[in-house]
């Protein structure tokens, strides 16, 4: 192949087209607000942005900002793209911490997720510890590692021993014990609330 018949190589970085329209549309539905009122709110046509959430338009930054402020969210959450390295936190390295004088330790396994509003913990119970009773909104999964747990949900009672897990809403009354001989290992995970503070270590 002779230079003139050669194509030069494209060396303009790709760029990452974020798919923003679900997330809006969760957000919307999350929030109550119909098309139009988001719309109106934003300052862009219910046609328009009926298209940005089906991925057919893009809007301008702007435009985003706008929508992200009608939302009552930072523009950040339709565009920022974590590194997978930030999405890890590997064992042994998490810090434990504790809140006020309470006997459990946590370890927060969930990272800084633009939009994100799933938290997990992994909780160490000792032996004898009683908790009390609690309801919030979101639901909540729970499995057992280490230990057995006697999990009160509503009027049920449930033991719970290593491998089992439960699936529940958080407005159900809850509460748990550490019924076993020795420490017990919980792994939470939920949308209820940040009930459980940072870590000391997190901004």
């Amino acid at each position: 192949m002779t230079e003139a018949l050669r194509k030069p190589v494209d060396t303009t970085p790709s760029v990452q087209t974020p798919q923003f329209g679900g997330r809006i549309r969760e957000l919307r539905h999350k929030t109550g607000l119909t098309l139009q009122t988001l719309a109106d709110q934003a300052g862009i046509s219910v046609g328009f942005l009926s298209q940005v959430e089906r991925d057919k338009a893009t809007p301008s930054l702007g435009t985003l900002a706008s929508v992200a402020a009608a939302l009552g969210v930072d523009v950040d959450v339709f565009i920022a793209t974590p590194k997978p390295a930030d999405s890890i936190t590997r064992a042994g390295e998490r810090p434990r911490f504790a809140i006020a004088d309470s006997s459990l330790g946590y370890e927060r396994l969930n990272t800084r997720l633009a939009g994100g509003n799933l938290s997990s913990l992994m909780i160490h119970i000792p032996v004898g510890y009683q908790s009390e009773v609690t309801s919030h909104t979101g639901e909540e999964l729970i499995v057992v590692l280490d230990g057995t747990l006697r999990q009160t949900l509503g009027d049920a009672v449930i033991v719970l021993h290593p491998g089992d897990s439960l699936h529940f809403m958080g407005d159900t009354p809850h509460s748990f014990a550490n019924i076993g001989d020795g420490p017990a290992r919980l792994l939470w995970t939920g949308t209820s609330p940040r009930l459980i503070g940072r870590a000391p270590d997190q901004p």
